[in-house]
This record gives C-alpha cells, sequence and structure tokens, in this order.
C-alpha cells in the first residue's frame, strides 16, 4: 500500500538554473504578517486512537477549517494583498482544479479585486459553485483539448489580467508556509511533519518555516501512488512529467513539480512517500468516525501515510489535514466504496 524511497538532491548547478533566489523565514513571517487578523490560526487536533496506532504522539493541523475550506487561502491573500493599485483595478486570472480557484476568489472578493478563474469542466461540482458564490467568473475548459496555463495566459494577455499561479510562486508558497509556522509555534516542538504534495508549493513553505526554527525535524511529503511526481523527480534529480495522473486526490494531479518550489523542497525534504487509493479513502474514513471532521482526499493523504506505516513510528508527529472541500455525494461515495 505504500511505497518509502529516499529523495535524491537536485545538483546544485540545476537548482541555481531553475532560480536565483529562495524561499526563507523570513518570506514566510512577512506572509503571517499580512494574514493576521484575515485567515484562521486553525487548531491543532489530537486523538488518543490515532497515538496508539502510531506509537507516538500525532497533532493534525486541520486547515479544513481555514477560510475558504482549505490550505490555500493563505497564499492566494499573501500574493493578492501585494499587487499593485493598477493590478487590483485590471484584476486577476487563476487556473485551478479547486482549491487555489475558490481561494484566489474569495481573497479577490475580500480585497475588491475582479477575478477569473479557470476551471475543468469535469471539476468537483462543489468547488466550482464555491468559486462562483464568491463572486469569481469562471471560464470552463476540456482538460482532454486544452491546458489550463494556456487558456489563463491567453485571458491574461486579452484583458491585462495577472495570472495567479497554483503553487510556482514565492509569495504564494510563502503564504501556505504560515500553516508550517504555526505548527512550529503550537505544537511544542516536533519531529517530523507529513504534509500532501502536488505541485510543491505547500510544502516548500511548510518546510521553509519548520526547519527555519526547528533544524533537526524532518519534513516528509506525501503523494497519491498514482501522482508520484515529485518523488520521482528527486529521485531523478530533475523535473519529471509523469502525464495526467489518475487519483480520487483532485488536489494533487500535478504532473510535474513546479520549477521553483522543486528547488526548495530537494534541498529540504527528508522524503517523499506515496499512499494507495484505498489508503486516502480509510483515512478520510478514520477522520469522520473518530476525529468527527470532514476531509477531502487530497487533504487525507499525510493522515493515510501515517496509519499506513510509511514514515517512522514514534516521537511527535504534526500532520496536515489540507481541506474539506467535498461534495457530500461524492463523500458519501468514497466511504461507501471503502467499506
Amino acid at each position: 500500500m505504500v511505497d518509502r524511497q529516499r529523495s535524491s538532491p537536485v545538483p546544485d548547478a540545476q537548482e541555481a538554473a531553475i532560480s536565483d533566489r529562495t524561499l526563507t523565514l523570513a518570506d514566510v513571517r512577512a506572509a503571517a504578517a499580512r494574514l493576521a487578523g484575515v485567515a484562521h490560526r486553525t487548531p491543532l487536533l489530537t486523538s488518543a486512537t490515532l497515538d496508539a496506532e502510531c506509537g507516538g504522539s500525532v497533532v493534525l493541523k486541520a486547515e479544513s477549517f481555514q477560510r475558504g475550506g482549505s490550505f490555500k487561502f493563505r497564499g492566494a491573500y499573501n500574493r493578492l494583498s501585494q499587487l499593485t493599485a493598477a493590478e487590483r483595478g485590471r484584476g486577476v486570472v487563476a487556473y485551478s482544479s479547486g482549491n487555489h480557484g475558490g481561494a484566489v476568489a474569495l481573497a479577490a472578493r475580500l480585497l475588491g479585486i475582479p477575478a477569473v478563474v479557470v476551471v475543468p469542466a469535469t471539476g468537483s461540482a462543489a468547488k466550482l459553485a464555491a468559486i462562483a458564490g464568491y463572486g469569481a467568473e469562471l471560464r470552463r475548459y476540456d482538460p482532454q483539448a486544452e491546458r489550463r496555463e494556456e487558456v489563463a495566459a491567453q485571458i491574461a494577455e486579452q484583458r491585462s489580467l495577472t495570472v495567479i499561479r497554483p503553487f510556482d510562486d514565492y509569495e504564494i508558497m510563502a503564504g501556505q508556509g504560515t500553516v508550517g509556522l504555526e505548527i512550529a509555534e503550537d505544537a511544542l516542538g516536533v519531529d517530523r511533519v507529513l504534509a500532501p504534495v502536488g505541485g510543491g508549493g505547500l510544502i516548500a513553505g511548510v518546510a521553509t518555516a519548520v526547519r527555519g526554527l526547528h533544524p533537526a525535524a524532518e519534513i516528509i511529503g506525501v503523494e497519491p501512488a498514482a501522482a508520484a511526481d515529485t518523488r520521482e523527480s528527486l529521485r531523478a534529480g530533475r523535473l519529471v512529467n509523469i502525464g495526467e495522473p489518475a487519483t480520487v486526490a483532485d488536489g494533487l494531479r500535478a504532473s510535474q513539480p513546479g520549477d521553483l518550489t522543486f528547488p526548495v523542497n530537494a534541498r529540504l525534504l527528508a522524503d517523499v512517500v506515496t499512499v494507495a487509493e484505498e489508503a486516502i479513502i480509510d483515512a478520510m474514513r478514520f477522520a469522520f468516525t473518530r476525529l468527527k471532521i470532514v476531509i477531502e482526499p487530497s487533504g487525507a493523504v499525510a493522515l493515510a501515510a501515517l496509519r499506513a506505516g510509511a514514515v517512522p513510528a514514534g516521537g511527535r508527529t504534526a500532520v496536515v489535514l489540507s481541506g474539506g472541500n467535498i461534495d457530500p455525494a461524492d463523500f458519501a461515495a468514497l466511504l461507501a466504496r471503502a467499506a
């Protein structure tokens, strides 16, 4: 059900070629200042049952309770809040499978910025409804015939909008890193932190914050086995495109890591592990029955890795539950499938 593979670092020359700067703890602290009083400081949950299962102390960072239902609001607001007056007036365009789009739409509404969100026509009905509900203009595209980045670029050019990328942006990463900053400040010391990996923005920010404050802590990424682009890239020492992944974790369907996120993660991650689809669904069931919370498949992968034994037992482990946006019918169908 799981596969644990030690990651290989990216050669220094390649890292330098990708970017001449990196993400810093100071960037994350600056993002935290911008988010103060706007984003929620989400709770750390505990479970005696989970502690007994894992043979250690576990805290769960519940980003399902964040504004917009996922960690994505942090990065979106941090990025949009730094636009110039002219950029705000023209508006922004984002592309997203759901949570980033919802986060951009919500942040844009709070800041009075017009927003267009490019979404897959086959996307989650609940997530698309949330984006529209926050007031953004939806532009649907066919994933079989169009590339969302190209659609967004065309709209940006035609309407002079600023493109807000879902992960490959230092200000997005810095905002997501406030998840790690809060863990480091609230968890009273951790041995390791587990977080989901899609394009790599969340874990890049979390790793920067946690390792900046607790250098000995291990940061371990978790991907669905069917969407292991970061693991494969780290093993190869270069960006690897795995094609269109097929996984129930719709927010983690990146075909390859970001140009900016990859060097950060190559430098800071201790490991990237993978989990099977059934382990993801079982983690959703555990969260619902034992913790009494709903998490979406993408938000469940780190918990799945812990429960499936993909990471070391013992010590104090923080697990990021990255989001809870899922249609009730889809949630019920997945849990029925796992029964």
